[in-house]
């Protein structure tokens, strides 16, 4: 089965070799995203709710691109730098996602690129 990048300049470019998402088949891969402002390319400068919604912008913009959008999520991955903001990106999430609510993991990571305090990921599937 073929690979399709997927692209959107709404979205940071990608800062190292990959794509921001690849659709395989009916589903679509989406790589992590930062709290990066794809405009300046800077990181979002802010608590953890600033730059989780600046994430979930981003990725709603590779989502359009790809021509779904977070009714077609069926797997979310969330990296947090500090496991005490798992509320606050919980309740940004929750703005995005409405019942019923794709499969979830949260992690916490010692680091993530450009200082971010999260980073998530994510898997669409398409009828």
């Amino acid at each position: 089965m073929p690979r399709n990048p997927v692209h959107s300049d709404r979205a940071p470019k990608a800062i190292g070799p990959y794509s921001q998402a690849v659709n395989i088949g009916n589903t679509i891969y989406f790589s992590g995203q930062t709290p990066i402002d794809p405009a300046t390319g800077e990181l979002v400068v802010g608590d953890i709710v600033k730059q989780a919604v600046q994430v979930f912008e981003n990725l709603k913009a590779v989502a359009a691109a790809a021509q779904v959008d977070f009714g077609d999520v069926a797997r979310v991955g969330i990296y947090l730098t500090d496991l005490a903001n798992f509320a606050a990106v919980n309740a940004v999430m929750a703005d995005y996602f409405k019942t019923p609510y794709p499969a979830r993991s949260t992690i916490e990571v010692k680091g993530l690129p450009k200082g971010a305090q999260v980073e998530i990921d994510m898997i669409a599937v398409v009828d």
